[in-house]
């Protein structure tokens, strides 16, 4: 069928944003007067939930606190405003990679997607200051975690992915950096090019199709050649 639309997740893959979750994350907090603190390592073993309010939610009750809906809805909207902020300053950059790929996917007539279980406003700071103000307009179907009600490992947010692009998923390849990620896509048969990131590199990424340290080791040759392969 040959190679259609390419699906990129956000967080960890269009560019290292972890670290910048992290601090803003950490700012919220402090604002709130939470004594609370992520560290690296720490946030790193988060990650494994994926979902800024869930991890909020999870650390809450792995540390003997009842989580408080409202208080967690809160702290997240605090988080992804000092977030955004972070952003704009130029605190995060894309991936080695990323930009000359999505062009030349643009340039080929290639479709792009994005599956993505971060809010819509991460998003939209992201796609504005880290790669061009009009990025937004080169996605074909891009699906956030609002628009699902389970996020990555469940395949939802990649099924309404291809929904929206109207195609099979062995029409598609998707780029991901994360294990929780990876399920996801392969739960839906979509071949799966892993990037690990600075967060998720000792995850397992067992039945991804490519596993490569940066977009810049690979091309679109490369992602038509594991459509074709399959």
């Amino acid at each position: 069928m040959g190679l259609k639309a390419v699906i990129f997740d956000v967080d960890g893959t269009l560019a290292e944003t972890e670290d910048a979750h992290r601090r803003a994350f950490n700012q919220a907090f402090d604002e709130a007067g939470k004594p609370w603190l992520w560290s690296k390592k720490g946030y790193r073993a988060l990650l494994t939930t994926t979902g800024g309010r869930e991890r909020i939610a999870r650390y809450m009750a792995e540390a003997g606190l009842s989580p408080d809906p409202e208080a967690v809805v809160a702290l997240h909207l605090r988080k992804n405003v000092i977030y955004a902020d972070l952003v704009a300053c130029g605190q995060v950059t894309p991936r080695p990679g990323v930009r000359r790929l999505l062009h030349e996917c643009l340039h080929e007539g290639v479709l792009l997607a994005i599956a993505t279980t971060t809010s819509r406003t991460n998003l939209d700071a992201l796609l504005h200051h880290v790669l061009e103000p009009e990025a937004v307009s080169w996605f074909s179907a891009i699906v956030v975690g609002e628009d699902v009600v389970a996020k990555k490992p469940d395949p939802e947010v990649y099924r309404q992915a291809l929904a929206r692009l109207a195609l099979d998923p062995a029409e598609c390849v998707a780029i991901e950096d994360s294990a929780p990620g990876l399920r996801a896509t392969t739960a839906c048969g979509i071949a799966t090019v892993v990037t690990p990131s600075l967060f998720t590199a000792d995850q397992n990424f067992s039945g991804a199709a490519l596993i490569c340290d940066s977009l810049e080791d690979i091309g679109l040759a490369t992602l038509q050649a594991l459509v074709a392969s399959r």
